[in-house]
């Protein structure tokens, strides 16, 4: 999941250390940053750490890749239709 500091960071690059809510340069210099465009950020970028956690194990996707491989495709369909059911539940903003 996107926490505050790594939004910072990824809307940032000048940032290198976050102090609380103060966010400083390789310098040590102070950097503004936009609170709002933050929690916007976090906000539009949340469905992915929801999805995360309720995605099926990637063991379970190679343990269906080998099957697919040998000419079984039922555990490959039924990951994948996990998959899908994950990301209906969590759609992606639009």
């Amino acid at each position: 999941m996107i926490d505050n500091h790594q939004a910072i960071y990824d809307l940032n690059p000048s940032v290198v250390t976050i102090r609380g809510e103060e966010a400083f340069d390789v310098q040590g210099n102070p950097v503004t940053y936009n609170k709002t465009a933050v929690q916007v950020y976090m906000d539009a970028n949340a469905y992915k750490g929801l999805r995360q956690v309720e995605y099926p194990p990637l063991a379970d996707l190679a343990d269906a890749l080998y099957h697919q491989s040998k000419g079984d495709e039922t555990k490959l369909t039924a990951y994948l239709a996990k998959c899908e059911a994950v990301k209906s539940k969590y759609p992606k903003p639009s």
